[in-house]
């Protein structure tokens, strides 16, 4: 499965072991972790049931201010978001939206290279530091 403008790694770990390496390296990078949702949970509340599914907002205004400076409009898509969900074969995900599809969302891609291209690398490394290892 394709989705438009989303990254997506296959993590090495279990969704609860790669929602915490998601946490310790948020917190070793100095990002702030405003929210985690967990969907599952959400589900089971209602009677439903659903797979492993977390999303995890996440940022620093460093990086998200200049975005919104270019367009407002952008501040729909941030903080930046992590999907943890596991699919039917048990294997877990990692999911993002790419900084580069978000700024030509918002019509901002030209005037805002740079500050995406530092979200780009960031998140990159965050994704491999998070699905990496594991058993």
């Amino acid at each position: 499965m394709t989705v438009e403008g989303m990254i997506r790694l296959r993590s090495n770990c279990g969704p609860q072991e790669t929602i915490d390496r998601l946490r310790a390296a948020l917190q070793a990078r100095g990002l702030t972790l405003f929210a985690a949702i967990d969907h599952a949970a959400g589900a089971t509340g209602v009677g439903l049931a659903l797979r492993p599914t977390v999303v995890l907002i996440f940022g620093n205004a460093k990086g998200g201010t200049p975005l919104m400076q270019a367009a407002q409009t952008i501040g729909i898509d941030l903080p930046l978001k992590a999907l943890v969900w596991q699919d039917a074969a048990d294997d877990t995900w990692f999911s993002y939206h790419d900084p580069a599809w978000l700024a030509a969302r918002h019509g901002i891609a030209e005037q805002t290279g740079a500050i995406v291209a530092n979200l780009s690398a960031m998140l990159d490394g965050l994704a491999k530091a998070v699905t990496s290892g594991g058993a």
